[in-house]
């Protein structure tokens, strides 16, 4: 089985249950899937499998979009409302300071990386650090947010809206927008509304899927020209050559016996191979 599948990824699961899941359902260990979610997350999680998981770092690469809850004036130890409190701020907060708070928020900035992931340092997991109660400095990225709105203000429970580039952490986000107030802030919910272009709608109940659940295709995810190649071209193809093309995109889909095999990228004079499904 080779193919792609967007689920709809249920609270308190990791993105790595969702993984096994899809592993047993069809019976391959060659399953991944682009972009973690926390486990009180729910939402869009593209899983890739068989040749597919050739795709898991262009997927990750994409745009995310999230709707995401926070509460102002509690901070816990994981940036979310599942960690344990570490502080407080019992100060409350006008619309029109939360609002100024988002609309001033810088839609470019360096984002340190909370100590409760998976990301490495020296070979180990930050998470790892944070349960041996080890300090270690923590890195930073540096994310782009491309939308930043309030939904709705309840209180000092904030719904908002934000699409954001890959490895940027809402959790830190919402910690750093609560810091521009000069207070604290945790995550009480978060969902995952869009990754590229896929769409929450588009997800399928984990429960729904079966070993006959029909997987995506390269030509359902994407929309490139066609270009059909002869049997000397398709050799070069298998062989992952590049190739001339009499063609001005910049992306094409091959097709070999009425079948699309590989897409292919423009490179100078010719074009060099991005992905095969032979």
């Amino acid at each position: 089985m080779d193919g792609v599948l967007l689920v709809h990824k249920p609270k308190n699961w990791t993105s790595r249950d969702v993984v096994n899941k899809i592993c047993s359902i069809f019976g391959t260990k060659k399953v991944g899937h682009a972009g973690t979610l926390d486990p009180m997350a729910t939402g869009v999680l593209v899983i890739c499998i068989g040749k597919y998981t050739k795709f898991v770092e262009l997927f990750t690469n994409h745009e995310k979009e999230y709707i995401a809850t926070m509460k102002l004036g509690v901070k816990t130890d994981t940036k979310d409302i599942t960690g344990k409190v570490i502080e407080t701020d019992n100060r409350f907060f006008s619309k029109e300071e939360i609002l100024t708070s988002f609309q001033e928020f810088p839609r470019e900035y360096n984002q340190l990386v909370p100590i409760y992931s998976a990301v490495k340092v020296n070979g180990k997991k930050l998470y790892e650090y944070a349960r041996e109660g080890k300090e270690i400095s923590l890195p930073s990225r540096h994310v782009f947010l491309s939308l930043l709105e309030v939904l709705k203000i309840e209180g000092q429970s904030i719904l908002f809206r934000v699409a954001v580039s890959k490895g940027t952490y809402i959790r830190s986000l919402i910690e750093d927008i609560a810091a521009s107030l000069n207070t604290c802030a945790t995550m009480t919910d978060l969902i995952r509304t869009k990754s590229g272009n896929f769409l929450l709608e588009d997800c399928l109940d984990i429960n729904s899927i079966t070993k006959n659940t029909p997987l995506l295709t390269m030509e359902n995810l994407f929309s490139y020209p066609k270009i059909t190649i002869d049997e000397k071209e398709m050799k070069k193809v298998k062989n992952g050559n590049t190739i001339v093309l009499n063609s001005i995109y910049e992306k094409v889909f091959l097709v070999y016996q009425n079948e699309v095999i590989a897409i292919y990228q423009k490179c100078d004079l010719c074009y060099k191979m991005l992905f095969k499904v032979i």
